[in-house]
């Protein structure tokens, strides 16, 4: 009976024993599953196929909500050239770069990290398909399948195609980011230029510093809206002189603007938009004259003066051109250091080329063809500029706040601010109402906001894009009416 007794208390044990292990083995599966590890073998085995496709495919839509990786970010199919060519006996080619077409997504309004992706998707499909000689329109082609396959269809696609256009067609374009102080010039300048791909960003801040410390211009350390005037009207004119002075000192960045066809976005306070309004409606009207001049030169009555005046004015040309070509020759020998840059274009005269070398006679005839073909390339009329001003306005109270703290930051290392500061923020109050007063002349005046300044940011861009488009819509009318005449 004691035997018995203790196998049977030795069985409790033992069965009290393997429920305490048994515990302990749940207690244990129930920490790991919480802690999100993985599950027991005798839980895998639970699982069916279709889960474990689930699983992955959550994995990978986590892995593609992830932040973006940053521009150094690289990848084995950036070891791998791709040459795209160009023209329609492909003549050219350049090399296919990611980060320069992830910026000509991001200027359709795709995301940035999206663009990333179908960037790296399309270097991927062409190297893994041993495409590493491709046309232009083939690459576009695979470019709007990713695209479309996204989810940014036709307007993302006529955007980009837009946008190829008027980087081909060399159309100038001028942003003016006009305001006061403290509107926020500066960051929707720069915003701006990153999401549309323009790489020339001016302040005016920097321009009127350069010509007040370089140049004689009559301009002052102390800026217009810390003075002291009699009138409002006294002010205006005052800010409008300078402005007029900075505009001169722009003038060759705009002038090369305009012949290079570079797009460039001018950002600061001495922006008078009734300057540049004004430069638009002259050149309205010089090419109004334009037409009118062309419209008589081409009546039947002047058709024969016209041939025999160009005649005329063709033997005149040659015998300039044969003078001028014996006449550069012996003045580039008393001419020194400039003779390296004038050497490339004119070593290849005929007139002595001949007596030097009889071998270069058709080297030379290129060249003059060459020449000529410049010269009706620079005399073909460029293409009419984009304008497109902007004043930037805030409501008054967060003006007022952003100023104070503005003036506060500033008047501890400028010792020409004024004690008044009620006077200096008047003073930006006035030159605010000043430019807004131009909205009734069509001008587009937008309000910043702290809260909705991401929005605001997209419409800017949305609203460049529809100047840009109907920039190029008419250059395209424009063309075919200077082809016909």
């Amino acid at each position: 009976m004691g035997a018995n007794q203790q196998t049977r208390m030795g069985d409790g044990l033992g069965l009290s024993s393997v429920a305490e292990g048994r515990g302990a083995i749940d207690q244990t599966t129930m920490v790991r599953a919480a802690s999100g590890a993985d599950p027991p073998p005798f839980l895998q085995t639970r699982m069916t196929h279709k889960e474990k496709e689930k699983e992955k495919e959550k994995e990978e839509e986590q892995e593609e909500e992830k932040p973006s990786p940053s521009r150094n970010a690289s990848s084995k199919y950036d070891f791998v050239k791709v040459k795209v060519w160009l023209g329609e006996n492909a003549d050219h080619y350049y090399v296919l770069s990611r980060f320069l077409l992830c910026r000509m997504l991001t200027v359709t309004k795709i995301p940035n990290h999206v663009a990333i992706k179908i960037a790296l998707e399309l270097k991927k499909l062409l190297v893994d398909n041993s495409l590493l000689d491709v046309s232009q329109s083939d690459l576009e082609a695979n470019l709007f399948k990713l695209m479309e396959k996204r989810g940014y269809g036709e307007d993302y696609i006529n955007r980009y195609k837009m946008m190829t256009r008027f980087h081909h067609q060399r159309v100038p374009l001028v942003v003016l980011v006009c305001g006061t102080a403290c509107t926020g010039k500066s960051t929707i300048a720069t915003q701006l230029a990153g999401r549309l791909n323009l790489p020339n960003v001016l302040q005016t801040d920097m321009v009127y510093e350069l010509l007040r410390t370089s140049t004689d211009a009559p301009l002052t350390s102390v800026p217009v809206w810390a003075r002291d005037f009699d009138s409002p009207e006294e002010l205006i004119t005052e800010f409008c002189r300078e402005c007029r002075v900075v505009r001169k000192g722009l003038a060759g960045d705009l002038k090369k603007a305009m012949k290079d066809g570079k797009p460039i976005i001018i950002e600061g306070i001495h922006l008078d938009p009734s300057i540049y309004l004004m430069d638009e409606e002259k050149r309205d009207d010089n090419s109004k004259m334009e037409k009118k001049v062309a419209e008589s030169e081409n009546s039947p009555a002047t058709v024969k003066s016209k041939t025999e005046k160009q005649q005329e004015n063709e033997l005149h040309e040659k015998r300039m051109d044969d003078s001028q070509e014996c006449m550069s020759e012996e003045g580039r020998i008393s001419e020194g250091l400039s003779c390296a840059k004038s050497h490339v274009i004119s070593s290849s005269d005929p007139a002595c080329s001949k007596e030097k070398n009889p071998r270069a006679e058709g080297e030379g005839h290129k060249d003059l063809d060459l020449q000529k073909n410049n010269a009706t390339k620079k005399d073909k009329p460029a293409a009419e500029p984009i304008i497109v001003p902007i004043v930037l306005r805030m409501s008054d109270f967060d003006h007022k706040a952003l100023l104070e703290e503005w003036i506060a930051t500033r008047a501890s290392r400028d010792n020409c601010l004024p004690q008044d500061h009620r006077k200096l923020i008047n003073n930006l109050k006035l030159i605010q109402d000043y430019l807004c007063s131009f909205e009734s002349q069509g001008l587009t005046v937008v309000d910043i906001s702290a809260n909705s300044f991401p929005q605001t940011l997209d419409w800017l861009h949305s609203y460049l894009l529809q100047c840009i488009e109907r920039g190029l819509l008419a250059a395209c009318s424009e063309s075919p009416k200077q082809g016909g005449s």
